[in-house]
C-alpha cells in the first residue's frame, strides 16, 4: 500500500527567552529528528504524554508552523516548498478535527456559516456548496435545524459533529484528528469513534489520530507510533505493539493504563522513575535515559537510532533485544 505521507527527519525547534533580569535563549527541541509515514487509507495512531511534541507534529504536517530542519511530503509533493496555487491545492487534500470543538468553532458564526466558509475560500460554487453541505450533514448525523444555530447552542457532541462536518466539506484525503474525544462524555466518545470509522468506509479517508487513551488507540488505529520528548521512539502495528512492546517507554505507557482482561493482569509492569526533563534541557544519549530502569553507560553515551527490528516494528533502543528477552 503506497504511502500518502511520509514525514522525513522533520525537526522543529523554539527559541525560548529566559530569565526576569538576565534574560537566556533555550532552545526547546519540540520535533527532534522523527520520521515515519503514513500509509493510504489506513489510521495512524500517536501517542505520547503531554509535552512529547504530538501537536506539534500535527501543525507541521499542516503547514501551520515552518520546520526547522527537513521535509513532509504529501503525494509526493514537499508541502514546505510549496506556494502559490500549488499549496491551495495541497491544503485542500488536508483537514483537521481539534480537541475542543467548542472553541474550535467561531462564536458569532452559524454552524452554516463555519461549513460555508472553507468552500468559500476554495471557491466553490453556491450550487455545489448546497449539495455539499447537506451530504455531510447526513453522513454525521447533524440535524438541519442546528445549522442556523450558534456553537454555544449545542451539545459537546453536537459541536465536534459540526466540526467533523467542517473537515469533511472539501473532501480532503487526510484528516488530522487532535484528540478529538478527549473533551467529551464517555458515552458520547463511543459514538464519534464509531462515526469516524464509517466516514473512512464512505469517503476513504486516511486518519492521523492524536490521542492520549491507549484504549481508543487500540480501537481505530492500525499503526501506532510512540513519542517521547520530541523524538519518535516506536512504531508498530496496534496488535504488535500491545503484545510485544520493545521500548521501556512503550511499555511505561501500556502498564500505566488500567488493563480490563482479568487474564492479562498478571502481565509484567514497568514503572518510569521521576518526571520527564525539560525539553530545553533533555538528557545526554538517549532521551529515557535519565528514567529507563535498563539504561546503562552506553544509553547516556549516544543516542539509538530508529531501527527495524521487526517487519513494521521500530524501536529506538539500544538494549531492545535484550528487555524483550526478560
Amino acid at each position: 500500500m503506497e504511502a500518502i505521507l511520509e514525514v522525513d527527519r522533520v525537526k522543529k525547534h523554539f527559541h525560548m527567552a529566559r530569565g526576569l533580569i538576565k534574560k537566556k535563549i533555550v532552545t526547546v527541541k519540540a520535533v527532534d529528528d522523527v520520521s515515519f509515514h503514513i500509509k493510504r487509507g489506513e489510521v495512524f495512531g500517536l501517542v505520547g504524554e503531554s509535552g512529547s511534541g504530538k501537536t506539534t507534529m500535527a501543525r507541521l504536517i499542516l503547514r501551520l508552523v515552518e520546520p526547522t530542519e527537513n521535509s513532509i511530503a504529501l503525494e509526493g509533493e514537499d508541502i514546505f516548498s510549496a506556494t502559490g496555487r500549488s499549496l491551495h491545492r495541497i491544503r485542500k487534500k488536508m483537514s483537521v478535527v481539534f480537541q475542543d470543538p467548542a472553541a474550535s468553532l467561531n462564536p458569532r458564526s452559524t454552524i452554516m456559516d463555519s461549513l460555508l466558509r472553507p468552500l468559500h475560500v476554495h471557491r466553490i460554487s453556491a450550487g455545489e456548496s448546497a449539495e455539499r453541505i447537506e451530504e455531510v450533514t447526513g453522513q454525521v448525523s447533524l440535524g438541519k435545524e442546528l445549522l442556523h444555530r450558534y456553537p454555544h447552542q449545542l451539545s459537546g457532541g453536537q459541536q465536534q459533529r459540526a466540526s467533523i462536518a467542517r473537515a469533511l466539506v472539501l473532501r480532503p484525503k487526510l484528516m488530522v484528528l487532535d484528540e478529538p474525544t478527549s473533551a467529551l462524555d464517555v458515552s458520547v466518545q463511543a459514538q464519534i469513534l464509531n462515526l469516524f470509522l464509517d466516514l473512512q468506509n464512505t469517503y476513504d479517508l486516511t486518519y492521523l489520530f492524536i490521542t492520549h487513551n491507549l484504549s481508543v488507540v487500540r480501537y481505530i488505529c492500525d499503526r501506532v507510533g510512540v513519542m517521547y520528548l520530541g523524538k519518535m521512539v516506536e512504531i508498530a502495528p496496534v496488535d504488535r505493539l500491545y503484545a510485544h512492546p520493545r521500548h521501556p517507554y512503550t511499555m511505561g505507557l501500556i502498564s500505566s493504563a488500567p488493563v480490563l482482561n482479568p487474564h492479562l493482569r498478571s502481565r509484567k509492569k514497568i514503572f518510569l522513575q521521576g518526571d520527564p526533563p525539560s525539553l530545553a534541557n533533555p538528557p545526554e544519549g538517549c532521551c529515557l535515559s535519565s528514567r529507563c530502569p535498563y539504561a546503562d553507560e552506553g544509553c547516556f553515551a549516544e543516542v539509538p537510532p530508529l531501527k527495524e527490528i521487526d517487519c513494521g516494528h521500530w524501536v529506538a533502543c539500544r538494549r531492545s533485544s535484550e528487555i524483550s528477552e526478560k
